[in-house]
């Protein structure tokens, strides 16, 4: 190894982690080794997943990483993390790899958290991947089919089409927006009464969107009634079982439980020796976004305990800082503080309809749906080539948008 080279690991394919390397590459650092390694082979577009529970195809959140890094010195490894040793300076992949570092930036993202509610993990559906929300589309299917070929047990039938929502955050509203349109296309297709379709949506908080202003809260909850969604607040999930879910006061059968409230960082965080927690399990970083005691790992994303953090904006953001600080290093340059970046909103509840707010300013329907529609285009153009991107929209275009 040159003496000059710096092995630059990133840890992640998200959001993150997909920023940091294309911004680290992008500055052209002499003697500088870029290593992403991901689990995955391709990076999700997970803002895309509520549609691909509603039957859009995979293609619209699934972006092979090969694409986005082809014409980079970027090094790409499949392969999954399971411990590192910060003195040693090394990560171990579950294949046996070790992966050397000078710098290193841990970009893992969160995993579900039930909160030790008994039932909830072996019931209840995520769709906090393209899997898990395949997985659930695959279900709604055979739940409207079971339904169709019954035909006579209506009370059992009432059960199949009841679809009980957990969390009443931005995920858990631009679910129940989607299905509350999906689920119609699908009485149709396997000749289902839509009558017999219910939609609940529970949130433990006061209103919807408890992080997001009320004005906004009111705006999306009028929308969802709009849509036939029932909405329980004040309400928590104390126990579920195969065909029925508890709450404090009530119970509900149904076949499908989605659960969206719960997120807590990876895992690998509250393994790894060395790292410092806040309450919450996130990381403690320095000014520079480094992990509180080190000077040559950082924390991006969800795990980093910052005042933004659990947004994709925020993953983003961070991936870019943590480039620039660690080219500036390099170079031997002054640094720059981290400064958290106050994000925008625009959450769709259902095809053609958004609640958005930029800055100061609010945007509400078809407007708003277009203000999504564009932040997702130029995300897109900002990881990968122009003719993949009109590649990508072609195939989408050929695709129905509900299956």
């Amino acid at each position: 190894m040159a003496v000059s080279e710096k092995r630059i690991v990133i840890i992640g394919g998200g959001f993150a982690g997909v920023r940091a390397a294309l911004n680290l590459t992008k500055q052209k650092i002499t003697g500088a080794k870029i290593i992403l390694i991901s689990a995955r082979p391709h990076f999700e577009y997970h803002a895309a997943l509520y549609r691909v529970v509603a039957g859009c195809s995979p293609i619209a959140a699934r972006v092979p990483l090969q694409d986005i890094f082809e014409r980079t010195d970027v090094k790409v490894a499949a392969d999954q993390i399971v411990a590192i040793d910060f003195h040693s300076k090394y990560a171990q992949g579950k294949s046996g790899s070790r992966y050397g570092f000078d710098f290193l930036a841990l970009a893992l993202g969160g995993e579900t958290v039930y909160f030790d509610i008994p039932g909830l993990k072996e019931f209840s559906f995520g769709f906090k991947s393209i899997q898990e929300a395949s997985r659930l589309n695959q279900h709604l299917h055979e739940l409207f089919r079971a339904c169709a070929i019954s035909a006579t047990d209506k009370e059992e039938d009432i059960c199949r089409a009841h679809l009980v929502i957990v969390g009443g955050g931005t995920s858990g509203a631009e679910l129940a927006g989607e299905l509350a349109v999906y689920t119609k296309t699908l009485a149709k297709k396997h000749k289902l009464d839509p009558s017999l379709i219910t939609i609940d949506l529970i949130e433990a908080a006061p209103r919807l969107l408890p992080a997001l202003p009320e004005d906004i809260s009111a705006k999306v909850q009028a929308r969802l009634h709009y849509l036939g969604v029932n909405i329980f607040l004040n309400r928590t999930v104390v126990k579920e079982e195969i065909e029925t879910v508890y709450l404090k006061d009530m119970a509900m059968k149904t076949k499908t439980v989605i659960w969206t409230a719960g997120v807590k960082p990876n895992r690998l965080y509250a393994e790894t020796k060395g790292l410092l927690l806040d309450k919450k399990g996130r990381v403690v970083v320095d000014e520079f976004l480094q992990a509180e005691g080190f000077n040559n790992v950082f924390i991006l994303g969800d795990a980093a305990a910052t005042p933004c953090a659990g947004l994709a904006q925020t993953a983003i953001h961070d991936g870019n800082f943590m480039a620039e600080t660690i080219g500036k290093k390099i170079r031997g340059r002054p640094l720059k503080p981290y400064e958290a970046k106050k994000p925008a909103y625009a959450i769709p509840v259902g095809p053609g309809w958004a609640a958005a707010l930029v800055g100061r300013y609010r945007f509400y329907g078809r407007l708003g749906w277009w203000l999504r529609r564009a932040a997702d285009l130029k995300f897109f153009f900002s990881i990968l080539p122009l003719r993949k991107v009109f590649r990508l929209l072609t195939r989408l275009t050929h695709l129905n948008n509900y299956n």
